[in-house]
């Protein structure tokens, strides 16, 4: 599991973010902070990836990931919350959150260096407790995330934004029960997964050649998310595509279709909790 791709790519999620920002009164987010997190390349590569929807997604992706984040914290008693892989993402700095929580930022330190002295740069002070933790992704990052306060006994709000499509479904399956394991009975996920089938259609070709020329493939998708959920350790709660009300509806620039209409290509939003243990 290599998270190279995943930091590489967080320029340009933060450049989306901004673009998302500066539409004024309809946005959907709204990040002060993205433009200067986003330079120098950010804008070149969603420039030559921002076709096929993807400043829509990213900008639906991030808005339903907050709101769930919130409604997560305001329906149970969590109080850490985990962003993994978190990139370039600000939410410790422009969401509102409950008194006592704790936002731990997992990625490598070159990236936690590099986002730290840009923030600094623009006065940013975070809104919560936030604990950057420097982990490699790619071995085991859990001892760190301990080491940094987390508490292995009390539930969590795990948030592994644009993971999931870097991955093979081998780690992917491996990163969710990893998840799992480090879960206290009532802990939640929060994240996004690709369709199988959206990697496997013409309409998505050029793009999907694309990443793989410049060394960021997205390699995993499911159709059946809430079976691979299941699976490695946790129970879907809810399942939104964009477009659908609660998940960006009127800003999606595609049809949406019913779930029982077969071989279309989807992006899924979703919101689990853990399985209890056997």
């Amino acid at each position: 599991m290599t998270m190279e791709a995943v930091s590489y790519t967080a320029q340009w999620t933060a450049a989306a973010r901004a673009v998302e920002t500066e539409r004024g009164d309809e946005r959907l987010v709204h990040d002060e902070y993205a433009r200067s997190l986003a330079e120098p390349h950010g804008f070149e590569l969603l420039d030559k990836y921002g076709g096929a929807g993807l400043k829509e997604f990213v900008a639906i992706r991030t808005k339903y990931l907050d709101d769930s984040i919130t409604t997560i914290l305001d329906t149970t008693d969590i109080k850490q919350v985990v962003l993994v892989a978190a990139g370039m993402d600000t939410r410790s700095f422009r969401l509102k959150w409950p008194d006592g929580v704790v936002v731990y930022e997992v990625d490598h330190a070159a990236l936690h260096d590099e986002k730290q002295q840009r923030l600094d740069r623009l006065g940013a002070v975070p809104a919560v407790e936030r604990r950057p933790t420097r982990a490699d992704l790619a071995s085991d990052w859990l001892p760190a995330l301990q080491q940094a306060g987390f508490d292995p006994a009390a539930p969590a709000l795990w948030v592994p934004e644009a993971v999931f499509f870097f991955l093979t479904e081998d780690q992917a399956a491996q990163l969710l029960e990893t998840l799992a394991q480090a879960s206290a009975p009532g802990s939640w996920l929060a994240t996004d997964i690709l369709s199988k089938r959206l990697l496997r259609s013409p309409s998505t070709w050029l793009f999907l050649a694309a990443l793989r020329k410049d060394g960021i493939p997205w390699l995993f998708g499911t159709d059946h998310p809430a079976w691979f959920l299941a699976q490695h350790g946790w129970e879907l709660r809810e399942l939104h595509e964009p477009g659908e009300p609660g998940a960006g509806e009127g800003r999606w620039p595609y049809q949406t279709h019913p779930r029982s209409v077969r071989g279309v290509s989807r992006n899924w939003l979703i919101r689990a909790e853990v399985l209890p243990p056997g």
